[in-house]
């Protein structure tokens, strides 16, 4: 029903910068939160950001605030993740989501039910 493309993943060094985009497609997802999780290898999957159907709410994951902004274009229907000041920890596969409703508690996976194939994020020391 919704298919999620993310891109601008790659290898950057400490204190550098990304731009995630991740593209939704089958139908529009405006009136529906979005947000990114991401997972390290070995570790558990990690809530990252999330933002409101109208874009005026936003949530992060204490890890990244401050450093992460998302944003979105619904006329694009699309979300992105800004990342400034990366970290080795950063270094994970950033999936995009898009929540049930235009609002979702921020974390749990059951508030969302698409989920993006994943974009390599990969920060040097």
């Amino acid at each position: 029903q919704v298919q999620l493309v993310e891109s601008g993943g790659g290898l950057v060094q400490t204190g550098g910068s990304l731009r995630l985009s991740c593209a939704a497609s089958g139908q529009p997802v405006g009136n529906r939160a979005m947000g990114w999780f991401r997972q390290a290898p070995g570790k558990n999957r990690e809530f990252v950001a999330q933002v409101s159907w109208s874009g005026q709410t936003t949530e992060y994951a204490a890890s990244v605030k401050g450093r992460f902004t998302i944003s979105r274009d619904n006329a694009k229907n699309t979300v992105y993740l800004q990342m400034n000041s990366l970290k080795p920890n950063d270094t994970a596969v950033y999936h995009c989501v898009v929540g049930i409703m235009g609002w979702a508690r921020p974390g749990p996976l059951s508030e969302y039910d698409y989920w993006g194939q994943g974009t390599q994020v990969t920060v040097s020391p």
